[in-house]
């Protein structure tokens, strides 16, 4: 009986301690998935700041195709991704995101909405030329830094 009761007790500590690393590894998840969507967004933001600042010649079907994903991406529901608990004071090392996200919520659906703008606005005006692309590209860094300024650390 006594081995019984013992081998009860170490399989609720056992299982009780496996809870916390199950959480810890649901909320990594989504902080990866967030990192993976925000490296397509770079993927794709990327050719189109190196158009417009004369590091790469302009090519209207790179272009056009960059920001129509850029498009598609702001189509996603990425919510599920920013679960409370996946800041970097709570989960330091793992990602840049700060706190105040959550804190100051819904502040940052504002930088989220600045930010389709200027895709959308980007999306209509990237394939007409260099001149077209370089009048939007501006808005389109300005709502990345916009967001970054607020809820991005610097360093992991």
């Amino acid at each position: 009986m006594l081995k019984l009761v013992s081998a009860a007790i170490a399989a609720t500590f056992l299982l009780g301690a496996a809870v916390p690393a199950q959480a810890d590894s649901a909320l990594e998840s989504k902080i990866k998935a967030r990192q993976g969507y925000y490296q397509i967004v770079f993927n794709n933001a990327g050719p189109l700041f190196a158009m417009a600042k004369g590091d790469v010649d302009y090519d209207k079907d790179v272009a056009t195709t960059a920001a129509n994903n850029l498009k598609t991406l702001t189509m996603l529901d990425m919510g599920s991704a920013w679960a409370p608990g996946t800041s970097k004071e709570e989960m330091p090392g793992k990602t840049r995101a700060l706190k105040v996200i959550w804190e100051t919520y819904p502040a940052i659906t504002e930088k989220v909405k600045g930010f389709e703008n200027a895709v959308n606005a980007m999306a209509a005006n990237a394939g007409n030329g260099l001149d077209a692309l370089r009048a939007n590209i501006g808005a389109l860094g300005a709502s990345c830094k916009a967001c970054h300024d607020d809820f991005r650390a610097d360093a992991f």
